[in-house]
């Protein structure tokens, strides 16, 4: 496959390098970024907060590292009830305090926004599911349910490839390398979706909010971490609980997905046959995550 070159052509149409005929030139521009809010939080870090819908009941939603809000909307398209997205510390707006950071800090981010929302259900992708994983060994109880979205990390440490694809995004946003954060960002995309005005106009969303915003240093000691010390905690966690994974993610490794399931006592697993699932299964995965919250 052809690869891609950054920045973008001018017209915003997909181009390759070589010979061979060009994509279509036009994309749809990405829709115009919510208002949202900085709230305090009893710990003293303020965070990034949108909340949409209305009545109850109220879900909490947890992104991934180097993502946030606009990643983590999707998910609860079609979830009743309000719901509360946020930006965990050193993303966004939300205040980086003196690193480095653990997942109890993160953990403290997203109850806090939990508590303040008055959420009862949580979900929780990558980061944000360890995240929620390290809460819920506090909290055993915390909330009615909860979906876990390509769990990364459990009660081990991130293999080799994760963590240096973590380091090169971070030390791309560091250095303000467009082109090198775009290579990154890139891997993100099934192979199908690159080169596409689909593809482009995701790349585009991406790198201006990471350019834009940055990513705070304190979290560049997570993926060297585990949540939990040991998995076998969560059988305490008694609440209806959804995990979802994918065979073929470097980063999310269907295994965690596996194990978590099975520390969890009313977990229930779903794994696709292939990655890319935000792309290629966006539909089943709207309904998946919706008919499990909202039955």
């Amino acid at each position: 496959m052809r690869g891609f070159r950054w920045p973008p052509p001018p017209d915003g149409g997909p181009r390759t390098w070589g010979p061979g005929p060009g994509g279509p030139r036009t994309g749809r521009p990405a829709l115009p970024e919510p208002e949202t809010e900085l709230v305090t939080t009893p710990h003293g870090v303020r965070l990034e907060r949108l909340v949409t819908g209305t009545g109850d009941p109220v879900t909490v939603f947890a992104h991934g590292l180097g993502n946030g809000i606009a990643t983590t909307r999707p998910f609860g398209s079609a979830v009743a009830g309000r719901k509360v997205f946020f930006q965990f510390r050193g993303h966004g707006r939300s205040d980086s305090p003196p690193g480095p950071w653990t997942y109890l800090d993160l953990a403290r981010d997203l109850r806090a926004v939990a508590d303040l929302g008055g959420a009862s259900r949580a979900f929780g992708a990558s980061l944000g599911a360890g995240a929620l994983c390290r809460l819920l060994v506090e909290s055993p109880e915390r909330f009615e349910k909860l979906v876990f979205f390509l769990p990364a990390v459990l009660d081990k440490p991130r293999g080799e490839v994760a963590q240096a694809r973590l380091t090169d995004l971070l030390d791309a946003v560091e250095n303000g390398d467009a082109s090198a954060l775009a290579d990154v960002v890139s891997t993100e995309l099934p192979p199908s979706v690159r080169n596409t005005p689909a593809g482009w106009a995701y790349l585009r969303q991406r790198l201006d909010q990471l350019l834009r915003d940055g990513l705070a240093p304190g979290l560049a000691s997570l993926p060297e971490q585990a949540p939990l010390r040991d998995a076998g905690v969560l059988a305490q966690v008694t609440a209806p609980a959804l995990v979802i994974g994918c065979v073929g993610d470097d980063l999310h490794p269907v295994a965690v997905a596996e194990e978590l399931a099975a520390a969890l006592p009313q977990a229930t697993l779903h794994v696709y046959d292939r990655p890319g699932v935000f792309w290629s299964e966006r539909a089943d995965l709207r309904e998946r995550i919706s008919g499990f919250l909202n039955g």
